[in-house]
């Protein structure tokens, strides 16, 4: 056990750059920021705003982007932190592995491949509605039983019930053309990202100016349905009112579950092995899309629940249905259009992370180099991890329905959240000489709000999320024991010490 909890040194980081499977620096503070924006903006703008305030919240969904914004800025601050520190493939995986050791490192690991993996597939999953809600349009359609998952998850019993369809085609489609481009390269997977955050980016704005001249107050009204709390402990209401099957509402609740909207922010870090001047552009990077997109998205809150009685937003696609309700069917298109480029950008930096977290526990023996860890000789991409990623998607975007994939997402950010916060106030204190080219302010305010606020949030979520993170953890506890600690890269240095 004492093994399991070797620290990685710093100056073992940086080396590790070096060599045959580094990654490219070609990223600038432009091409990151465009990279959060396109990870953040889509999924929880276009499709997680009808969920969370038809089930959880009412019109104060806009009090709830904001507490969950809230409680980003301060895992921001602190990503930006160790992100500058170092500048290395891995994200909060990297920063637990240098502080506390290597068996939470790989909790972590294994919790952001869930992140990335299941968040990515829920990203699918609302491509697959807007494609669809953008076609119908046109009077054209999927046939029925490839236009959504063989399984639907009702949240006043808590049971999933079948829907007679076999798989959602479109969600699978998109997936598999993500992973082709991912392949080919992360310069042109930048560039292809970077026009279409400008294109939704611009229908955002649209949303906003044209949505608010067709408000009505009176939809506001009241505000706060299911009260302004939603607190639970594992499921189990302890502050507010419990919504059908016990789970907690309130705007507590709903933060909880369009946190998931906010989760692209941390995909920056992951990519600062591949920014060109990593100690400033990845800070840059990092807060700005994150204050940028915490603004769009309390604006088009206020704008959608007020133009739609917020119990007659669509779940699906919320923002182009509600310009159909009030007479606009042409925006509708313009809405549809711009939904399912804002999302393509999300998925393709949602599918971008994963590789590079799987290539820094390769590095690091936990997980098979060979394909883990394999860099394509031409294109100098993870390759193989990427395809790995792509199928992965396509099958749980085409059998798994969003509510069920949305929420499971959100418990295992929350969590790498308030490691990468711990991990801050652990490296201050063990290693207070190292060079901070950023440093987050108001140590220790910050990361301890960072920690305070993401638990909150977990604790808002329903128990079974619980069961479903302790279950991954679990299996990845399993992999780690009989493979990764044996292939630990630094067992081996210090067992030639």
């Amino acid at each position: 056990m004492k093994q399991s909890f070797r620290k990685k040194p710093l100056a073992l980081l940086l080396e590790e750059m070096q060599g045959e499977h580094r990654l490219h620096r070609v990223l600038g503070p432009v091409a990151l920021t465009s990279l959060g924006v396109g990870a953040i903006i889509g999924t929880g703008i276009f499709v997680l705003i009808g969920i969370a305030a038809h089930d959880k919240a009412g019109p104060a969904v806009t009090l709830s982007f904001a507490l969950a914004g809230f409680a980003c800025i301060f895992a921001a601050l602190c990503y930006a932190e160790f992100a500058s520190m170092a500048p290395v493939a891995g994200s909060a995986y990297t920063y637990a592995y240098a502080t506390l050791g290597e068996l939470f490192a790989w909790i972590i690991g294994w919790d952001l491949i869930l992140e990335y993996g299941v968040a990515s597939a829920t990203v699918a999953h609302g491509w697959s509605h807007y494609f669809q809600d953008f076609i119908s349009i046109f009077g054209l359609s999927i046939p029925a039983v490839f236009s959504r998952p063989p399984l639907d998850f009702d949240p006043a019993t808590g049971m999933m019930t079948p829907t007679g369809a076999l798989f959602d085609l479109p969600a699978v489609l998109v997936a598999l053309a993500m992973t082709v481009v991912l392949v080919k390269g992360i310069k042109e997977s930048a560039g292809f990202n970077s026009v279409m955050v400008i294109l939704k980016v611009a229908v955002v704005l649209l949303v906003i100016v044209l949505g608010a001249m067709h408000i009505n107050p009176a939809n506001w009204q009241p505000f706060a349905p299911f009260g302004y709390s939603g607190l639970s402990l594992f499921g189990h209401t302890v502050l507010g009112p419990a919504g059908s099957g016990g789970a907690p509402v309130g705007v507590l609740a709903g933060a909880a579950m369009i946190f998931f909207a906010y989760i692209g922010f941390d995909s920056v870090s992951i990519h600062a092995e591949e920014a060109i001047n990593p100690q400033r552009d990845i800070p840059i990077g990092l807060i700005t899309s994150l204050i940028i997109c915490t603004v769009l998205y309390i604006a088009v809150a206020t704008v959608i629940t007020g133009m739609v009685p917020y119990d007659q937003l669509n779940i699906d696609a919320p923002v182009s249905n509600a310009f159909k309700q009030v007479g606009l069917e042409w925006a509708q298109f313009i809405v549809s259009l711009g939904a399912i480029t804002g999302i393509t950008s999300v998925l393709l930096v949602m599918m971008l992370s994963q590789p590079r977290i799987f290539l820094a526990m390769a590095r690091d023996g936990l997980l098979p180099v060979k394909f883990f860890g394999a860099i394509h000789e031409k294109f100098r991409t993870p390759w193989k991890s990427t395809i790995l990623t792509g199928i992965f998607v396509a099958v749980l975007g085409g059998l798994l329905p969003l509510r069920l994939l949305a929420e499971l997402v959100n418990i295992g950010t929350l969590f790498a959240f308030v490691v990468v916060c711990s991990a801050v106030l652990i490296m201050r204190r063990t290693n207070p000489d190292a060079v901070r080219p950023f440093r987050a302010p108001l140590v220790p305010f910050v990361p301890i709000a960072g920690i305070l606020t993401c638990l909150v949030l977990m604790f808002s979520l329903p128990a079974e999320n619980w069961l479903r993170l302790i279950v991954w953890l679990a299996i990845g506890f399993l992999i780690y024991y009989f493979y990764g600690r044996r292939h630990s890269v630094l067992r081996k240095i210090n067992s030639a010490r």
